[in-house]
């Protein structure tokens, strides 16, 4: 039950009627018309832009239309108890309290699919997230990405899309070959007693590696490690195995399961590049030509060579991109032009990547290869996960590096656990730094908005633990004509805005929409609890006795937050 996209019908069917008669001039769309949340300040229920939108097309001013349009809207709806209008033209309206008691009646009733768009055409969406190179276990840096592309999963899959979760397997190329061979040298290390070469740049030094050294040794017992080119093949396979179950046991740790995993090795391997180079030549967008020196780059050290060329300046790109390497291997974009080309075939109507900040600029030449593949604009959707800076004690916090040179996933688990990692790395949009400040996370206040969430459904789960009932069971509503304080209605108001948040989200594709909903509706609750503290009349228990209108105002409540949590993944415990 969206009550903004009701409304916003309704105004509509209000013109179209008005415009039979001969008393407005519609253009040939209503598009611009919507119905939105006000200012406080107006103490309106709903406002809409009707007024401005079609003053031009009828020559009055925003003002005068607004006053002949308030009359035809409250007359329509006797469910509207006044409508004020403000400049510059729009059209405040206020409900009476019998909208809100019907509003809650609708909720109870329909409590599970409250918040999905049932008009909404649902699509296919192909999400690929983490993708990061099966080289060791994934670090912090990867962790905030992670969670975006599964809460983005998440809630398309509660508006009912089709979603599949993709990771893409670096498996191929220089960084796998140096990989393989640290493995190998720690292998040595282990069998031969070698001592590792730790200041070799090309090397990973992590420790994780002589982990990895030993699950290889212990179970490939008849594999030969005196030479490594006899074996570097399937020593590949065995390395990238191994880290690729490191990997998933952090995404399993983070609550994250990928339905795919894609091998660029097995993409390269069944010819797949080739052919999508093949696919791109017949559309004319690929030639061969000689890429001159990037900006900044020394220009006698730069060796202009006859190489093939993509033409993605020809889709906004400021230079076109090379698909080949002076040996004439594919490059790391020619592999991820026949990955995308790959998608495609699978006939998704959507493609969504979530990119690290590093490779931001990496966005326009692989949405121009898709623009190209696909004969259509804006079927690639890529969003960047900015930066995650570490706080404690008011400084940045630098924790255990066992692993390599960096933060891990395990790191940070071990300090604050799943549900803070998560809920806490949507404190912001995505496309902003972000600050991971570890005091605000274990703090017991507002401060800390994922105890401030899980504390305000824990107080509505001992409300109804004290009268022997369970949160989760339903409610039946028969006879219900209760009105609501100025305070309930409030809150309801903001639960009226929950299906509109998840539209927004799906919409622009920003999960950290859902985080700031449940803030905001957990202030709003915890507000109107604490009155209930000097005012006897506002506490929901008195007596060992609760009225069945706060009981359902509090089952609605609990209901929303239960699934906001569900969406982004963390836990509504019932005991704090």
């Amino acid at each position: 039950m969206n009550i903004f996209e009701q409304y916003q019908n309704k105004i509509k069917k209000i013109l179209l009627d008005f415009s039979k008669t001969g008393g407005l001039i519609l253009p040939n769309k209503l598009d611009g018309i919507t119905a939105e949340i006000p200012p406080i300040k107006f103490n309106s229920d709903i406002s809409t832009n009707v007024a401005m939108v079609l003053s031009k097309i009828n020559k009055k001013d925003p003002m005068s239309l607004a006053n002949i349009l308030s009359d035809k809207i409250k007359n329509y709806d006797p469910l509207i108890d006044e409508i004020s209008i403000i400049k510059p033209g729009f059209i405040n309206i206020k409900f009476k309290p019998i909208f809100w008691t019907n509003f809650v009646k609708t909720l109870i009733k329909d409590s599970k699919t409250f918040g999905i768009n049932k008009s909404e055409d649902k699509k296919k969406y192909l999400i690929e997230f983490v993708s990061a190179n099966p080289t060791g276990p994934l670090h912090v840096g990867h962790c905030r990405g992670a969670i975006l592309g599964d809460v983005m999963a998440n809630v398309l899959k509660f508006n009912n899309h089709n979603v599949t979760k993709e990771y893409y397997v670096n498996d191929y190329g220089n960084q796998i070959k140096n990989f393989t061979k640290s493995v190998y040298l720690r292998i040595r290390e282990i069998v031969f007693k070698e001592p590792f070469p730790i200041n070799n740049e090309d090397l990973y030094p992590g420790d994780y590696l002589i982990d990895i050294a030993k699950n290889i040794i212990n179970s490939e017992k008849k594999l030969n490690f005196n030479s490594f080119d006899e074996i570097s093949n399937q020593l590949t396979s065995l390395s990238t195995t191994e880290a690729l179950k490191l990997i998933k046991k952090n995404l399993n740790s983070l609550g994250i399961n990928h339905d795919n995993f894609i091998s660029e090795k097995e993409l390269v391997k069944n010819n797949e590049v080739e052919k999508a180079i093949e696919f791109l030549q017949k559309k004319n967008f690929i030639y061969s030509g000689k890429i001159k020196a990037p900006i900044g780059e020394d220009n006698k050290n730069w060796i202009e060579r006859e190489q093939l060329l993509f033409k993605s300046s020809d889709f906004g790109d400021d230079k076109d991109r090379a698909l080949q390497k002076g040996d004439g291997a594919w490059t790391y974009f020619a592999s991820d032009v026949a990955y995308h080309k790959n998608k495609l075939d699978r006939k998704y109507d959507q493609l969504i990547n979530i990119l690290g900040a590093d490779h931001a600029g990496y966005i326009k030449r692989i949405s121009s290869s898709v623009d190209a593949l696909s004969n259509s604009k804006g079927k690639l959707i890529c969003k960047v996960s900015q930066l995650v800076k570490l706080i404690k004690d008011k400084k940045p916090f630098k924790m255990s590096k066992r692993k390599g040179d960096y933060i891990t996933v395990d790191d940070l688990m071990n300090e604050v656990g799943k549900d803070a990692i998560r809920f806490i790395m949507l404190n912001r949009s995505s496309d902003v730094e972000l600050d991971f400040d570890f005091d605000n996370v274990i703090e017991k206040s507002r401060d800390n908005p994922l105890y401030y969430v899980q504390y305000s459904y824990a107080r509505i789960a001992s409300v109804f633990r004290n009268l022997d009932k369970d949160i989760k069971s339903n409610i039946k509503i028969e006879e219900y004509d209760f009105y609501y304080s100025k305070d309930e209605t409030n809150i309801l108001k903001k639960i009226s805005e929950w299906p509109k948040c998840i539209d927004i989200t799906c919409q622009k594709l920003e999960p950290h929409r859902i985080q700031t909903y449940l803030y905001e509706l957990a202030s709003l609750f915890h507000s109107y609890w604490n009155l209930g503290k000097n005012n006897p009349e506002k506490r929901f228990i008195s007596d060992e006795k609760i009225s069945d209108d706060k009981l359902i105002f509090l089952k609605i409540i609990s209901n929303v937050i239960k699934s906001g949590m569900d969406i982004i993944g963390v836990s509504a415990p019932t005991k704090m």
